[in-house]
């Protein structure tokens, strides 16, 4: 691995680039979530030189070297025109992108990319690096979507689906602190879940229901104790398709967190997201941070 400045601090903010525009604008939006948590900004390009080796002449490699760097030094620059006072560092890796940006995230750095890379096929699609980082990352992970330069909503949006969610509505929080926003935890039931698992009757239905609103309830008082500063609504909601009224919420939030559950597979990087995760990386009307839940079975993904 080579680096053109130096290895990024373990707290950093790290952002992939291609030369793509939703490269370039998840790089200043990464720059404006460092400045909000005071951290440094790492950028990394994943050149891929060492997959290319046996493939292309060695003055093509001296070309994707000189243009990565290129890339890197440009995107530096436009980043210290909007934010001249945060610390930089850039990475030229020979890596793939997907290896690259795991590997730099480290144990804690917050990764981020864009909604579509170069190899994109329209505005609705996430490129194969933002699916493969979302699929396999340890640490949250960001995909910029959306108006990034709309006016802000105020809000933080987070879904929940169960206690286990505790860790995603914390860092909810924690986003909404940074931003002097407020926190909206919402719930949504698919009401299709219980179809072949129990009788559909509306007592039954109705009893499932309040065990939802009741782990709702818990979810919000423990955020409520821990925020106390911080203004939380707590909302649930029955739908047959809890991946339309999230993105559809997403409207109206600067950024929606969300917990899922992703285990990996070899049946390819699309399966390795949950259902809701995979449509919301995809369809979100703003940023879409994701909180890892590897190996947790606890229920169907939300």
């Amino acid at each position: 691995m080579e680096s053109t400045i130096r290895t990024p601090d373990s707290s950093s903010v790290t952002v992939g680039v291609d030369g793509s525009e939703p490269a370039r604008r998840a790089a200043l939006w990464a720059a404006g979530e460092a400045v909000r948590r005071g951290r440094p900004l790492h950028i990394v390009y994943g050149a891929d030189t060492d997959g290319r080796a046996l493939y292309v002449s060695v003055e093509t490699i001296e070309k994707v070297r000189a243009a990565g760097r290129e890339l890197l030094d440009d995107t530096a620059k436009a980043v210290a025109a909007e934010y001249p006072g945060l610390k930089v560092t850039t990475e030229f890796s020979r890596s793939d992108a997907v290896t690259s940006l795991k590997r730099a995230g480290g144990l804690s750095s917050t990764i981020v990319v864009g909604n579509r890379g170069l190899g994109g096929f329209d505005s609705l699609m996430l490129g194969s690096v933002g699916l493969g980082i979302a699929a396999v990352a340890h640490t949250p992970v960001v995909v910029v979507r959306g108006d990034t330069e709309a006016e802000e909503r105020g809000t933080v949006l987070a879904a929940v689906r169960d206690e286990h969610d505790l860790v995603c509505a914390r860092y909810a929080a924690h986003e909404a602190e940074l931003r002097k926003a407020s926190l909206r935890l919402l719930h949504v039931w698919n009401i299709l879940q219980s179809v072949g698992v129990v009788a559909p009757m509306l007592d039954t239905v109705d009893a499932i229901g309040g065990e939802h609103e009741e782990a709702m309830r818990a979810v919000t008082d423990t955020i409520r104790a821990e925020f106390p500063d911080l203004t939380v609504d707590s909302e649930g909601e029955k739908s047959f398709s809890v991946a339309a009224v999230l993105v559809e919420a997403s409207r109206h939030a600067d950024l929606l967190v969300l917990g899922g559950r992703r285990n990996p597979t070899p049946l390819g990087l699309s399966r390795d997201l949950g259902r809701v995760t995979h449509s919301l990386v995809h369809h979100a009307h703003c940023p879409v941070l994701l909180i890892s839940r590897f190996g947790d079975d606890s229920g169907s993904e939300s």
